[in-house]
């Protein structure tokens, strides 16, 4: 496995994006998977390849993936597949 493919330049555009472009993703990620089904915040703070870390409503919340992640492909595909697991009364649009 390479580290350096999830290096921490990696993974702060992946957070950009996902702050900038899929809010209600990591809202949704933060309710479904992080257990804080009232959040009405949150921001990806960082990914790395077993977890993600997010702050909710202002407390660092960090969500385990189900498997190690080996790039950033794998990330983005990942992301997406919990994406699609999370009921629609979770996400905000």
């Amino acid at each position: 496995m390479n580290e350096k493919l999830l290096s921490p330049d990696v993974s702060q555009r992946i957070c950009n994006h996902m702050n900038n472009d899929h809010k209600e993703a990591v809202i949704g990620y933060a309710r479904h998977y992080g257990g804080k089904t009232r959040a009405t915040t949150a921001k990806m703070l960082s990914i790395t390849q077993k977890t993600m870390t997010l702050e909710v409503d202002g407390i660092e919340v960090e969500i385990q993936f189900d498997h190690t992640l080996s790039d950033s492909e794998d990330a983005h595909k990942t992301l997406i597949a919990m994406l699609k697991g999370i009921p629609k009364k979770d996400l905000i649009t």
